[in-house]
């Protein structure tokens, strides 16, 4: 389990995890983008995420007070102690995959960081003014990927429906709360993850409607990311974020 149960630290960690696993999942499209273009935005994408996760884990080492920094928390953790919500761990999967789980997480983080920019919290509030300007781009990317796939030829709007039918049962998480979160969004500082249920689903329907593509039934789900409760994936890219600090202790750049 992480080391603190300070509540600043457990939220920053949270969302700080989020950001470092899917830049990490991101950054596995460098080289392998459909052409160059996409290839060079994708990269940036992830870049976008790793300097988000490098300023909320640095708040959430402060916050801990225990003198461990971004990376100490970022390759040093093992995966139980992982916050992140398990959407953000899938494999990156197909194109039509990424785009459909890059749209899921685009339009709820829009929100959601325009939120976070009125917590009462200043250094969060600052993290999330950033991250909002990064999140509409990242919106109005994987929007436009997936209306040209959706409303593209059969097989680009077959591999769009699958990635969507693939994603949509880890969407639920994005809008649960613990005790703790609840509280820190009671007295201002975190958001509501629930009141923006409602936005996103607006926004998710206007894409997909213009895409000519479906709303998967809401008929299953899976969560247990913010307990540390992980799927086999997470194992496996922490293999790769984390080799080199595993294999030389204390290295620094």
């Amino acid at each position: 389990m992480a080391a603190s149960t300070h509540p600043i630290f457990e939220y920053a960690l949270a969302l700080g995890d989020d950001a470092l696993v899917l830049g990490q999942r991101i950054a596995e499209w460098c080289s392998n983008g459909p052409y160059l273009e996409e290839d060079i935005a994708l990269s940036n994408v992830a870049l976008d995420y790793i300097g988000r996760a490098r300023m909320l884990l640095s708040y959430a080492g402060e916050a801990e007070g225990q003198g461990r920094n971004e990376d100490q928390l970022a390759f040093t953790r093992d995966c139980r102690d992982f916050r992140n919500l398990l959407i953000y761990e899938l494999p990156r999967g197909d194109f039509g995959f990424t785009m459909a789980r890059q749209l899921a997480v685009d339009a709820f983080e829009v929100p959601f960081f325009e939120a976070l920019t009125r917590s009462s919290d200043r250094t969060l509030a600052g993290i999330a003014g950033k991250a909002l300007k990064e999140s509409r781009y990242h919106l109005r990317h994987s929007s436009g990927w997936v209306i040209r796939l959706g409303a593209g030829t059969d097989e680009s709007h077959r591999r769009m429906q699958d990635g969507l039918d693939q994603v949509w049962g880890y969407t639920p998480e994005l809008f649960q709360m613990d005790a703790a979160e609840a509280a820190l969004a009671e007295s201002g500082v975190a958001v509501d993850r629930a009141e923006l249920r409602q936005q996103w689903e607006s926004t998710l329907d206007e894409v997909l409607k213009q895409a000519t593509l479906g709303r998967p039934a809401d008929d299953w789900q899976i969560d247990g990311g913010r307990r540390g409760v992980h799927t086999e994936h997470l194992g496996h890219l922490l293999s790769e974020l984390q080799f080199m600090q595993r294999a030389y202790p204390g290295l620094e750049w």
